[in-house]
């Protein structure tokens, strides 16, 4: 039986291919003429090293166009992301060399703002620019595999090593390629920029949009402490290619070492599958041989009764906080539905990063929507457990976990408004999210608490009794913490080398498009935090210890330790952040993640026990 578990994940894994760009119908490609306006629009400035976002006109070197600025309608998605997408000074024309063009003529920097901008540089600040939906791209190449690789955007700045002087990329090279349709019909498949930094006295102004540059080696210097003159400038290239319209965006996703992340996820699965397989056995074997000598009618009566079987009085007594366990496993059961169907059409394709703000804009419609299965489940929950005060749970379901997240969200956001970052959420959008919570979640949640308490609560097939038995000393090994710490080991070992790449994506501003691959993690998570579940709640319930209800959801979800434990490893060994605000972001929004997959993972934990516990007390004859 292990045997073909383990044949069909890995026949499961050859299937699963990294998801390539797609396009949901209704997108058509923009088709240009020779000669034609292509806009070159700027998304935003970000770094690593900040976590901060910036408007592209944040700083005075990017001059504002004469026809005033307009900034484009963005989904929910892209302002949560920080990102203002604003039309430019770049004149492009489809298919139109143009060996160089003035961008911004003459900017007098005062001391201030060479100041700023020379922060900005030293913070390793990236532009990203955008062309038909297509970001920019800089090429790069390993010295010692000779690889080409491409990072996002271009550099505002470099600093040099040996005198820490910081010098401007003032000149860009657009490098656009095109391929072509038909007779008079192109598309932008391709737009990569290589940075320049050229001294101000190399560039020669013709008139008010020619130049010419100088040979020579200066460069742009930017000294923090004195006025710098400063012109920027750009050169456009236009490059036929074979590259079809709908593959265009495969330069961006083989960002990755693939082949890295192949063999890791295959090692997860088999050691998975393979543990999971042995618990299951274990669990199986000793399980049926318990039922058998419960159940021998011939028992010598003078025997005393010991196991799990001797607490099946008060297995299903009604635990403490019922109320805040109910509203954690609806939480828990919105979240994972959300997740299930957001991953699902992720990797379809329907929510590609060609679709900007999609995935974000996608999960967050979801998790509203799904607030009336939530409220439903969390109700029969909670009439299972003797609940009466429905309506202060059916509240409590709909606020707990929106409430968390909000107001670390609003703490958080009044620093990055103090930064005056883009990435601050602005208040019109606070007002819409508010109104998606209050005005349609909250209701949803109420209305499928209100129907599930009315219904009959789910059937137990032994009484409980009226006094509880006292429960013995347990074993070291089954105290709460312990016993958390190592069912959480198990589903962290199965998505710790998927959560790298997941935080690569969120705090180095990278494109994570392996969604197959993470489904196929989400399903294994399900299963690993299931059987450990079922293992930890029969050891407890072994030692004759029936307050199994929250011990389910909190071991099961011990994972969310380790993910913790994990993000302190990697802010100190991948990230450079060593500002207050940035710090302060980066944990903030890492503890939002862990208590999210706390309840997620708790949540399926729970139902898993749950189930277990009804299956096997129905099993044996009760006298």
């Amino acid at each position: 039986m292990l045997n073909k578990v383990l044949s069909s994940c890995l026949c499961l894994i050859y299937l699963i291919q990294p998801i390539h760009s797609f396009y949901i119908p209704g997108v058509a490609p923009l088709d240009f003429e020779k000669g034609g306006n292509v806009d070159v629009k700027a998304v935003k400035m970000t770094s690593s090293k900040t976590q901060l976002p910036y408007d592209y006109y944040e700083l005075p070197i990017h001059c504002k166009p004469s026809d005033g600025i307009q900034y484009k309608s963005e989904n929910l998605g892209e302002v949560l992301r920080g990102d203002r997408i604003v039309n430019t000074n770049f004149r492009v024309e489809m298919d139109v060399n143009v060996p160089c063009r003035i961008l911004c003529k003459d900017i007098v920097l005062s001391t201030e703002q060479s100041a700023t901008v020379s922060k900005h540089i030293q913070q390793k600040y990236y532009v990203h620019l955008l062309v038909d939906n297509l970001p920019s791209a800089t090429k790069l190449q390993n010295v010692e595999t000779q690889e080409t690789l491409y990072e996002h955007g271009y550099r505002l700045g470099i600093r040099s090593k040996d005198s820490n002087d910081v010098f401007l990329n003032n000149h860009l090279i657009l490098r656009l390629h095109y391929h072509k349709e038909s007779e008079n019909g192109y598309r932008v498949v391709g737009f990569e920029v290589e940075p320049k930094s050229i001294s101000y006295s190399r560039i020669k102004s013709e008139d008010e949009l020619s130049c010419t540059i100088e040979s020579g080696l200066d460069t742009m210097k930017i000294n923090a402490g004195e006025e710098t003159k400063v012109t920027t400038t750009y050169e456009v290239e236009w490059i036929p290619s074979d590259t079809r319209w709908a593959s265009r965006w495969d330069t961006y996703l083989a960002m990755s070492d693939v082949q890295i992340h192949w063999f890791s996820i295959i090692n997860s699965v088999i050691v998975i599958f393979f543990l999971a397989g042995i618990v299951a056995m274990i669990i199986v074997k000793t399980l049926r041989r318990d039922i058998a000598r419960y159940n021998q009618e011939d028992l010598d009566e003078g025997i005393e009764e010991t196991g799990w079987k001797l607490v099946h009085g008060d297995v299903f007594r009604p635990p403490m906080a019922k109320d805040f366990l109910s509203a954690l496993i609806g939480s828990g059961i919105q979240l994972l539905l959300m997740l299930f169907i957001v991953i699902v059409f992720a990797a379809l394709g329907m929510l590609s990063p060609s679709s900007r703000g999609a995935l974000i804009t996608a999960a967050c419609f979801l998790y509203v929507f799904m607030g009336l299965i939530a409220g439903y489940f969390s109700g029969r929950i909670y009439k299972t457990m003797k609940g009466t005060s429905w309506k202060r749970t059916a509240i409590l379901t709909a606020t707990l976990y929106p409430s968390v997240v909000c107001g670390v969200g609003l703490f958080l956001n009044f620093f990055i408004w103090g930064k005056r970052s883009s990435g601050a959420v602005p208040f019109t959008t606070m007002l819409a999210i508010l109104s998606m919570w209050l005005g349609i979640s909250f209701p949803l949640v109420y209305i499928g608490f209100y129907f599930a308490y009315r219904q009959l609560p789910y059937e137990h097939p032994v009484r409980t009794n009226q006094i509880p038995k006292q429960i013995p000393e347990q074993q070291w090994y089954m105290h709460p913490v312990i016993s958390t710490l190592i069912a959480g080991v198990l589903p962290f070992g199965a998505m710790f080398i998927e959560l790298f790449f997941i935080f690569t994506a969120i705090w180095e501003n990278q494109y994570y498009y392996l969604f197959g691959f993470l489904f196929l993690v989400f399903i294994i998570i399900i299963i690993a935090c299931s059987q450990i579940s079922i293992v930890m709640t029969y050891f407890q319930l072994c030692g004759e210890d029936y307050h199994w209800w929250w011990r389910s959801f909190i071991a099961s979800g011990g994972c969310a330790f380790y993910i913790f434990a994990y993000s302190v490893f990697y802010f100190y060994s991948k990230l450079d952040i060593t500002e207050f605000v940035p710090i302060l972001l980066y944990f903030g929004y890492t503890l939002v993640i862990c208590f999210t997959f706390w309840i997620l993972t708790g949540t399926i934990g729970f139902i898993a026990s749950y189930t277990f516990v009804v299956q096997i007390y129905s099993a044996v004859k009760i006298d």
